[in-house]
């Protein structure tokens, strides 16, 4: 049984196709600078940061110290822990693995 994401359209694939086509993090670099504001790539991977500690448990007040996360990022994050995709989860356990 596949995933079928309610955000999925032509667009979207393509999109995620040209990130599955970076080979190193120099190329992660120079496409996200591209792509995204400094604001939009700080804000992306600060949302993982949270999601990590939250996986190991954290407080949000933990979080929002280490992270300088809002309460309402943190909040959104732990929502998505709990009723999203389980793209967080997946992703994590395969950066811990590494």
């Amino acid at each position: 049984m596949g995933y079928e994401s309610k955000f999925k359209s032509a667009e979207v694939d393509e999109f995620f196709k040209a990130i599955l086509a970076l080979e190193t993090t120099e190329d992660c670099y120079r496409f996200f600078e591209d792509i995204c504001t400094i604001n939009e790539l700080h804000a992306i991977s600060q949302r993982l940061q949270v999601a990590k500690l939250l996986s190991e448990h954290k407080t949000y007040n933990e979080i929002e110290e280490i992270t300088k996360a809002s309460t309402a990022t943190i909040s959104r994050v732990n929502k998505c822990l709990v009723y999203g995709a389980d793209g967080y989860k997946m992703i994590l356990e395969r950066l811990q693995s590494k």
